[in-house]
């Protein structure tokens, strides 16, 4: 069994108030955990309005399964274009470590 996280730094465009940032970041994780099944969460810059940590988990049987969800995750963010991405971190874990 393999578990997979990607962390995903942003940048938001037009964006001037927590709400504002919420009605963006929001709909995003929703996006995400109903498009691949995965757990998401906004997970830092709680308190900047132009900046938004994202994070993504998910758990497979195989390491290159894991990395496949990452990628498609990684491109539906890309996709936005309302956020710029600053940087992307990935981790693998094997419940042989």
């Amino acid at each position: 069994m393999f578990t997979g996280t990607l962390t995903v730094d942003l940048l938001l465009g037009d964006v001037h108030s927590l709400k504002g940032k919420r009605s963006l970041v929001r709909p995003l994780v929703a996006e995400l955990r109903r498009s691949f099944e995965v757990a998401a969460a906004e997970t830092g810059h709680l308190d900047l309005h132009r900046r938004a940590e994202v994070a993504v988990a998910v758990v497979a049987t195989d390491a290159a399964r894991c990395a496949d969800v990452l990628d498609r995750c990684e491109r539906l963010v890309a996709a936005h274009p309302e956020f710029q991405i600053l940087s992307a971190r990935r981790q693998y874990l094997s419940s042989d470590d």
